[in-house]
């Protein structure tokens, strides 16, 4: 490419940077949200957990698992979480509006502590202890200020041989004081997750096309109790985000989808997912057992607004109508020559 060619390319191609910022409620209070869950630390210092728990991609398994293991003790790999089946199961409600976490995770912990009460008090009868000086990590429990300590099998064992099953249950709902039928007021949602990305992109005015080259992603989440989990939340979110901006046009006449299928339905694949930079913010809710507050959706809200206006700053035509298609931009870049 000669000096001429390389300028010509720099003319057609002007990159900005957007951002935007979002909020998103979590644990509606206008109608009631709930869960519930049982939890039992089982023979050998396994722990069960039984919720009506919906897995759908999202990792809420792994989180059960973690969170029911720092609560009794025990190890991640020890908790087995059980049939989801509501015949046979507490409810837990919907997979769904970034509550997995905040509802069906509170309700699994205080189930958890629960039965590490019943487990504790046993133990601290045995050792002739008060319960309050008991601890328990990584499959062991011990007293605090003397030598004594087990593995968590025994401890079920010298429990279990007293006549008590180490066992839990727990409810776990949003406190709110619903809306007011006269002018609104109330509190519709127990907390809020907060998120802020900027995006970087280069558009080609020749073509209409764009690219984005990075998003910056930074959300409050609560406590974190995955982080692995979180980022990857928060990359998938702005992949769909991506899409939404300038790929993915689903048509609907008067509520009938007039998009008929795949074949021609663009969606971003590898190839078009930029470098994706998180940034996890911990700004834990007072409200939550766990501290923690989530993060589905609001990781996809900010992404479309923070690329089409990284677009506006760099060609300076405001795009109104998603997606940003090639030919939608250069109908705008038209409308501004003089």
């Amino acid at each position: 490419m000669n000096a001429i060619t390389e300028t010509r390319a720099e003319t057609r191609r002007k990159r900005g940077r957007g951002m935007a910022a979002s909020w998103y409620g979590i644990a509606r209070t206008a109608t009631i949200d709930r869960a519930g869950a049982w939890a039992e630390i089982d023979d050998g210092g396994t722990v069960k957990i039984v919720t009506g728990v919906t897995e759908i991609g999202e990792g809420i398994l792994t989180v059960l698992a973690q969170v029911a293991a720092e609560e009794t003790g025990t190890r991640p790999e020890d908790v087995t979480i059980g049939d989801n089946d509501t015949a046979r199961s507490p409810e837990a409600a919907h997979a769904g509006a970034t509550r997995q976490t905040y509802m069906i995770g509170n309700a699994v912990a205080l189930a958890s502590r629960e039965a590490r009460e019943v487990l504790f008090e046993k133990i601290a009868e045995y050792w002739e202890v008060a319960a309050g000086a008991l601890r328990a990590f990584d499959g062991e429990i011990w007293a605090e200020g003397s030598n004594l300590r087990m593995s968590m099998a025994d401890a079920v064992a010298i429990c279990k041989a007293r006549g008590t099953v180490p066992v839990g249950s727990a409810s776990f709902t949003a406190n709110g004081t619903g809306l007011d039928p006269e002018d609104g007021r109330g509190s519709p949602w127990q907390t809020y997750v907060f998120g802020t990305q900027v995006a970087e992109v280069e558009v080609d005015t020749w073509t209409g096309e764009v690219q984005v080259l990075g998003i910056w992603a930074a959300h409050d989440v609560g406590r974190a109790i995955n982080p692995r989990g979180v980022e990857g939340q928060i990359e998938g979110g702005v992949v769909q985000g991506l899409g939404q901006a300038l790929m993915e046009d689903y048509v609907t006449v008067e509520g009938h989808a007039e998009t008929h299928g795949f074949a021609k339905y663009i969606l971003p694949t590898a190839l078009d997912v930029p470098q994706i930079n998180c940034v996890i913010v911990e700004d834990e809710d007072p409200t939550s057992p766990l501290r923690a507050k989530g993060i589905g959706e609001p990781a996809l809200v900010p992404t479309a607004p923070a690329i089409i206006n990284a677009i506006y700053d760099a060609i300076g035509v405001r795009i109104t109508a998603l997606p940003a298609t090639p030919e939608k931009i250069l109908a705008a870049l038209r409308l501004q020559q003089p």
